[in-house]
């Protein structure tokens, strides 16, 4: 999962008279992620310590001068490096006052950039696409510069990274409507030449970025139609120089934003990791046409992770370090924290205590995570449709709409129609990218429904659900909407398959599931397999067995000994059939089960725990109890082909119910034997995991002894365990 945190003022701007930049030419990072270097686009570069917001030097050329690049640190020198007037590179330390009093050296062509990457020489990038280290070149300034590209050829972007003890400078350029990528090798200068795909409507990029890892480079380009690509290169692969030949450079889709009114102007796509990338100047998909945004996607899984609208004027740039984005807008450079986790679904929202097996996750027709992930070609598995969705398939629209026309039609069309055509896009072998639609489509639906009472299409949407490419992030008000209609298969579906239900959403299916009388539960079609767990479940007797995971039926009524002998009694006759029988009926059971196996985080839920009534906290925990007192059975049948929850998902929710509702279940008489009986099972536990520590400190001890290499022929060895 991916935040946004509180954004700061790093320092005002003054944007250009036609407000069409900035001001600010370039951000680089310094000694340490707490210090930046900011270069405005005239005469001025500054030294920031982010964390105190303040500048800690300012250097300024004189009158009639302009900087030309941005500054950069060199940690080997300890030294500032810029470039003036195309041609004049200036370096200077942190105690010089006067930038003009300073070294400089003219060189004899014009300078795009000076890079530098912390650890190794700085290079500068000349215009006409030379690249030579910054030593190199000032032993001879004037040394001539061989001009690589063709005459009406332009850089558009440039940058510098390490990879494998190689430094890379990589570059792209215009020319006659194609972006070309140039990879410069140093030591040994090798140049290699890519064109780009071209982009059907003709455009050009707005914005690259690129990263190393595992081998590859990895370089993000995002389009004026809201498409963001990604192309990489081998490192390994990389050979000798090819000279004038130009290699096809492939790409993959990552995201394909909405940009609703017209192309995009102003916008930056910044790669943060190998699953999250940034994107500032597209339009937030929930929040209207605005392009005033912030955002982070989630690559791997296509959902937006975080948003923040940013207040004026948005110029398309954007620069990251440290955890930090540096972004200008209006008159302000701020700096934005963010954070992102692992990109999992088992650890990106809490506490996933149960990873689904692949024999229960349901069986859909839709691209292979493993492939894309893998960029293999998206090959559409072949797999039998849930058995709740397995349908008749009807003939394909004879019109073959597009996906556009699709969701242009569910805004008025009637319910049957509306089925047909989205039920035909998921037919059509032409539709590849199901991904990038299906979210659309299932927040059009939910939208539509939300505004007419009348309009309802629950097997399509559990047919949306299904793909994996819904989560909570993308439609928040499916699951609202599911309970609105007490459609509670869709509600199980997105339980069972959204990777980010928040902790307030699943309170709120709680206790819609258990209010729900048990006879109408009974109406409710659920999932088979959740269905036939509970029935095994229940439709066996259990015996009066021995000790099982530290508990017995006799333990509970020793673990009373500070209640009187007449009170244990009591407690023991009664306890004993709510221990055997379930509580609650089978569906109902089933529904819960989900509740128990969804992912969140402690500190999250409890609040929300807090607003359950007493009576239904009781019964809850009477189920719980239920579950715990037939998983501790000899003839409990383990069946893993089964979803179900766990024991320590039961025992988590145990204790969860507890710490919400402690003074409430100790002042209810209901609830005295029932807090008894759940006592004795912690209790139970908290023994078994203390004998456990106890074998395993043993087994420590015997693995820590150290073996005599000269025993005898007979010898008798004791070993003591404390």
């Amino acid at each position: 999962m991916a935040a946004l945190y509180e954004a700061y003022t790093l320092c005002g701007l003054v944007p250009s008279q036609s407000l069409s930049n900035s001001g600010i030419r370039g951000v680089e990072a310094e000694r340490d992620s707490d210090h930046v270097i900011v270069t405005d686009s005239a005469r001025c570069v500054t030294l920031y310590k982010v964390s105190d917001q303040k500048p800690l030097g300012s250097w300024t050329v004189k009158q009639g001068n302009c900087l030309t690049s941005p500054a950069v640190y060199n940690t080997h020198t300890k030294e500032y490096i810029t470039v003036t007037d195309n041609k004049v590179i200036r370096i200077w330390k942190e105690e010089d006052v006067v930038l003009d009093k300073t070294f400089k050296a003219t060189v004899s062509s014009d300078i795009w950039r000076v890079h530098c990457v912390a650890g190794v020489d700085p290079v500068v990038l000349f215009q006409r696409g030379a690249v030579r280290l910054l030593d190199s070149l000032l032993s001879a300034p004037q040394q001539t510069i061989e001009e690589v590209l063709a005459p009406d050829e332009t850089i558009r972007w440039s940058t510098n990274i390490v990879a494998e003890t190689q430094q890379f400078v990589i570059f792209t350029t215009q020319q006659k409507g194609d972006s070309i990528l140039y990879l410069q090798k140093l030591n040994p200068n090798t140049l290699q030449r890519y064109r780009l795909e071209r982009e059907d409507s003709g455009l050009s990029p707005l914005s690259f970025s690129a990263s190393y890892r595992e081998r590859l480079i990895h370089l993000l380009y995002l389009y004026p139609n809201g498409h963001v690509y990604q192309s990489v290169i081998s490192v390994r692969a990389l050979g000798a120089d090819q000279g004038s030949q130009t290699l096809p450079l492939p790409r993959k889709l990552l995201l394909s934003l909405t940009v609703d009114e017209g192309p995009l102007d102003a916008a930056s796509a910044l790669m943060l990791d190998e699953a999250h990338i940034a994107v500032v100047g597209v339009p937030h998909p929930l929040a209207g046409a605005g392009k005033d945004f912030l955002c982070i996607w989630n690559i791997n899984f296509q959902t937006l992770q975080a948003g923040k609208e940013i207040a004026g004027k948005i110029f398309g740039q954007l620069w990251g370090y440290s955890s930090k984005l540096f972004i200008p807008h209006g008159k302000t450079l701020s700096v934005i924290p963010y954070g992102c986790t692992k990109s999992s679904l088992a650890s990106a929202l809490g506490k996933l205590k149960q990873a689904r097996s692949e024999e229960s996750r349901p069986l859909v027709s839709v691209p292979s995570w493993n492939n894309i992930l893998k960029e293999d070609s998206a090959q559409t598995s072949k797999t039998i449709e849930p058995r709740k969705l397995r349908t008749t398939r009807r003939t394909q629209s004879t019109a073959n709409l597009t996906v556009g026309q699709v969701l242009e039609l569910i805004k008025t069309t009637p319910i049957d129609k509306v089925q047909k055509e989205v039920e035909g896009l998921f037919s059509r072998t032409d539709t590849q990218d199901v991904n990038q639609w299906v979210g659309q489509l299932a927040s059009l639906l939910v939208s539509r429904s939300m505004a007419d009472p009348s309009f309802y299409t629950p097997t399509t949407l559990a047919q949306l659900v299904h793909t994996q490419c819904v989560c909570h992030s993308v439609c928040p008000d499916l699951m609202q909407l599911a309970l609105e209609k007490k459609d509670y298969f869709l509600c199980q579906l997105c339980l069972q398959l959204f990777p980010d239900v928040p902790e307030a959403v699943t309170c709120t299916c709680l206790k819609a599931f258990i209010s729900m009388p048990d006879k109408d539960a009974e109406n409710v079609n659920l999932e088979p397999d959740s269905v036939s767990f509970m029935e095994t479940l229940t439709s066996r007797v259990h015996g009066q067995v021995g000790l099982q995971n530290g508990f017995s039926s006799t333990s509970s009524v020793e673990d009373h000994s500070d209640v009187t002998m007449s009170r244990a009694g009591e407690g023991e006759k009664t306890s004993t059939p709510l221990e055997h029988s379930c509580p609650v009926g089978l569906h109902k059971a089933v529904l819960l089960n989900e509740i128990l196996q969804t992912a969140y985080s402690d500190d999250l839920l409890l609040p929300h725990l807090k607003d359950l009534s007493s009576q239904h906290v009781i019964l809850f925990l009477q189920y719980l109890q239920f579950l715990y007192f037939n998983y501790n059975q000899d003839a409990f049948p383990q069946r893993h082909g089964y979803r179900s929850p766990n024991l320590t998902q039961i025992m988590d929710w145990i204790c969860l119910l507890l710490d919400a509702h402690f003074t409430v279940l100790v002042m209810s008489p209901d609830a005295k034997g029932l807090v008894l009986n759940l006592h004795s099972y912690i209790k139970s536990q908290v023994r078994l995991f203390s004998e456990l520590g106890k074998i395993e400190g043993s087994l420590q001890q015997l693995q820590h002894l150290k073996i005599k290499k000269d025993i005898g022929q007979y010898s008798i060895e004791v070993i003591e365990l404390f």
